[in-house]
């Protein structure tokens, strides 16, 4: 209860900053997400090209471990995973503070009756949750993070960053999206461990305090899900 009561607070408190007390929003910031979104980056700050296109790899990473954390909870995780494409913590928080521990794996529960005989499956992978739970979908949202921080760490012109960081809503409100996002993942690594029987804490430890690589090095070679159990009950005469 506690946790929830955390993250709820997290996410009064993060969406009272950013539409209370970020700076506000400048004339032109349309422009420049029009710009960003279809790569049109000539002109544009490369640390400001890289965060935004990292603002896209989170996204991803949360769906590799929301959407297996979500197969056993009592509400669906793929809502808040498809808002957070478009606002990013201020979807995911929610999820977070709803959300109960869940440390098994449940997929789909089906019933074959025949001869009396009914056989429930859980555990076994849809074809979506079988490329979420691929090492090499992480492999290649590590290589894509690799790559932008790179550029961004190398190009970026980092004054101009901060004045906009301290001007701009849009570019000040998107950095401490992406420093929230890093800060939050824990819980879903901790519940996504328990699930493969996964005793790291070395491995824990970088995931959640490594920014963006820690996971993704985490989901790069992660073992796969365990197989479903599977048993068998004679049902009672009719």
């Amino acid at each position: 209860m506690t946790q929830k009561i955390v993250f709820a607070l997290l996410w009064i408190g993060f969406s009272l900053y950013a539409f209370v007390f970020a700076p506000p929003a400048q004339p032109d910031t349309f422009d420049l997400i029009i710009q960003l979104s279809s790569g049109q980056w000539e002109g544009i700050n490369p640390a400001i090209v890289a965060l935004f296109n990292l603002m896209g790899i989170w996204p991803m990473v949360y769906a590799c471990l929301a959407l297996i954390d979500g197969t056993g909870q009592k509400i669906p995780a793929w809502p808040f995973v498809t808002a957070s494409f478009a606002v990013g913590a201020f979807a995911l928080l929610p999820y977070l503070a709803l959300r109960d521990p869940n440390p098994t794996f449940t997929e789909n529960k089906t019933e074959d009756k025949t001869e009396d005989k009914t056989e429930d499956k859980t555990g076994d992978k849809t074809k979506l949750i079988s490329l979420l739970d691929s090492p090499w979908t992480g492999r290649a949202l590590a290589l894509g993070s690799a790559v932008l921080l790179s550029y961004g760490l190398l190009n970026g012109h980092w004054a101009d960053f901060a004045q906009q960081w301290q001007t701009s809503q849009f570019i000040n409100v998107m950095s401490l999206d992406f420093c929230m996002l890093c800060a939050v993942v824990s819980p879903l690594v901790k519940s996504d461990m328990a699930k493969r029987d996964l005793n790291s804490p070395v491995l824990f430890w970088a995931a959640v305090l490594i920014p963006l690589l820690g996971v993704v090095f985490y989901l790069s070679v992660r073992p796969p899900l365990p197989a479903g159990d599977r048993s068998t009950a004679i049902s009672a005469e009719a």
